[in-house]
């Protein structure tokens, strides 16, 4: 079965920017009627490796995560260092930032999706794996988000 250049169907997250990861998650919370996630911050430059645009950024983000069976609801809120988070949260408002697909095999489904003019926005390490996030919205209508585990 031919399963494209992501080399995977299956979504695993989805993610909204907002200026207000508190308030937001409170309100998330009592929709899906589950108690308030714990908040995180994101790592130091020295950990996450992260780049944006190909150059290394101090960018933070405030994250919480709502398991919700086979995709997760993630809530960021970027600090003001340059980020697709923070771009995208200035463009746009709060709102779904984007989609996100557990591979294997990074390298090789960046080259495929850089072959089909999805280009690499941002990508960066977090404990036990790394994300990129690609710019698919003038094809797509999305971002894309990829997460790989170590």
């Amino acid at each position: 079965m031919n399963k494209g250049a992501l080399g995977t169907r299956t979504i695993c997250q989805v993610a909204i920017v907002t200026d207000d990861i508190a308030s937001c998650a409170k309100k998330w919370a009592d929709i899906l009627g589950v108690d308030v996630p714990e908040i995180r911050q994101t790592g130091a430059q020295e950990q996450s490796h992260a780049q944006y645009h190909g150059c290394p950024t101090p960018a933070h983000a405030k994250l919480a995560f709502f398991d919700l069976g086979q995709v997760r609801l993630e809530l960021i809120e970027p600090d003001a260092g340059p980020s697709t988070w923070r771009e995208f949260l200035d463009a746009h408002g709060p709102e779904l930032h984007h989609i996100a697909f557990r591979v294997q095999g990074m390298d090789d489904v960046l080259q495929r999706l850089d072959e089909k003019g999805i280009p690499l926005a941002q990508k960066g390490n977090y404990p036990g794996g790394r994300y990129a996030y690609l710019d698919a919205s003038s094809t797509l209508g999305a971002v894309l988000e990829l997460l790989e585990n170590a």
